[in-house]
């Protein structure tokens, strides 16, 4: 299959909770580790006194660009366009971020986390963070080949030490896919369909505004689906200033939009943890934020010590 037959989904897709259960399936003590981050980080967002004031953090970045024929072969300017849009929405830098309603703009802050293609390899030596496979394979799925050269992909960075993204041919109608904390760091990064990377490129509408990689990036903090990934309900993205909402939004809905009896204002599905459109999704939460920050003081922590080594 050539890229040409790869379908641009018509809504948006994301398999983390495909390969998280999987990887609990496989791993008895997964489950229990899991359970106790999510505890520590519930902790380190409590006991903070304001993680807005924080000074920025940097991510070292490798993407591991996986293709299979030439066009998924992305440029190097395509990959500087995801970095670029990380940054811009993870530093509230965003211009559309004024769509938002204006009951949760007063939400919205820079989250202090900056990105940065690393300039050394894990050996110490220079590198442009951007390695290159081409594989026999024509498209991946959730179940991690792509993050090994054993199955036709690209082996990770040491992964205590770098986000690794991982941009291939994705199947199954799937945008992209992440890890959580504390599963196997043989398998820790972001997987993003090519299609979906970037500004530019291969990248194509309605997902050609980098934030594929942004929503993803955000499980890889332990971050959930604003819905909580039920439909009854029920389910907690682990978040307090997020409304409660049944179900994913699509496309570009119109506001308010109200399930779970949360009106008037309905669900926040402008956020980037929902599942609309790239021109939809502007905004994270101080409470996210404070999310993340607890993640990268713990799970995370040894990510942003190394930065000053394999991203200076």
């Amino acid at each position: 299959m050539a890229q040409a037959d790869i379908i641009i989904p018509d809504h948006r897709t994301c398999g983390v909770l495909i390969a998280h259960n999987r990887l609990l399936e496989a791993d008895a003590g997964a489950r229990v580790r899991r359970a106790l981050l999510k505890a520590d980080i519930g902790l380190r967002v409590m006991a903070a006194d304001d993680f807005a004031a924080a000074a920025p953090v940097t991510i070292g970045v490798v993407v591991h660009v996986v293709y299979n024929d030439a066009p998924g072969n992305i440029s190097d300017a395509q990959i500087a366009s995801q970095i670029d849009a990380l940054n811009r929405d993870y530093s509230h830098a965003n211009p559309d971020a004024a769509q938002a309603p204006g009951v949760w703009r007063g939400l919205q802050l820079d989250c202090k986390i900056r990105f940065k293609l690393a300039t050394r390899d894990p050996n110490g030596a220079p590198t442009n963070g951007i390695t290159r496979t081409q594989t026999q394979t024509p498209v991946f799925s959730t179940d991690d080949s792509v993050k090994s050269a054993a199955s036709g992909g690209a082996d990770p960075w040491d992964s205590t030490r770098y986000l690794n993204l991982w941009v291939c041919d994705l199947g199954g109608g799937l945008l992209g896919y992440a890890q959580f904390p504390g599963m196997p760091a043989a398998t820790d990064g972001v997987v993003i369909l090519n299609q979906a990377f970037g500004t530019m490129g291969t990248a194509a509408a309605p997902y050609n505004m980098g934030r594929t990689a942004v929503h993803e990036v955000g499980h890889w903090f332990d971050l959930h689906h604003i819905w909580g990934d039920t439909t009854d309900c029920s389910g907690s993205d682990l978040v307090s200033d997020t409304p409660n909402q049944q179900h994913p939004n699509y496309g570009t809905p119109a506001f308010p939009h109200v399930s779970c009896n949360n009106g008037p204002n309905g669900d926040m599905f402008m956020n980037y943890m929902d599942y609309v459109n790239d021109a939809a999704m502007v905004m994270f939460t101080a409470g996210q934020s404070a999310r993340m920050q607890a993640t990268l003081q713990g799970p995370r922590a040894s990510v942003i010590a190394a930065a000053a080594t394999v991203a200076p």
